[in-house]
């Protein structure tokens, strides 16, 4: 959350029980293979999972035809997941129908 707030983003967090996220993750539309420890929304988009700020920013901007975006797991290296050895990692957009495409490739490296 650090992040996005660093980032300009007002955030208001909830806590929730397993069932209460993996519920609200349905409600959603967020694909069980994209599924992270985290869900969000911002505007009319879902956010799963530890997305970057500058990502989430774009997704507003260009305001594609899709439910959300997603970072399954949690990849060393992508905010909030600090490591000796970040890693690049992959960002999903996702839409109602299943479809899953490549949004942002990251690395944290350069």
């Amino acid at each position: 959350m650090g992040h996005l707030q660093a980032k300009g983003f007002k955030v208001d967090a909830f806590g929730a029980t397993n069932s209460q996220l993996n519920a609200a993750k349905d409600r959603y539309g967020v694909p069980p293979k994209l599924r992270a420890c985290h869900t969000g929304l911002v505007g009319d988009y879902v956010i799963e999972g530890h997305v970057p700020g500058e990502i989430i920013s774009r997704l507003l901007r260009e305001k594609p035809a899709v439910v959300g975006l997603a970072v399954p797991g949690m990849p060393i290296g992508s905010p909030g997941m600090p490591g000796p050895n970040p890693q690049p990692y992959t960002v999903y957009s996702f839409d109602r129908e299943g479809n899953v495409e490549v949004y942002a490739q990251i690395d944290p490296r350069e």
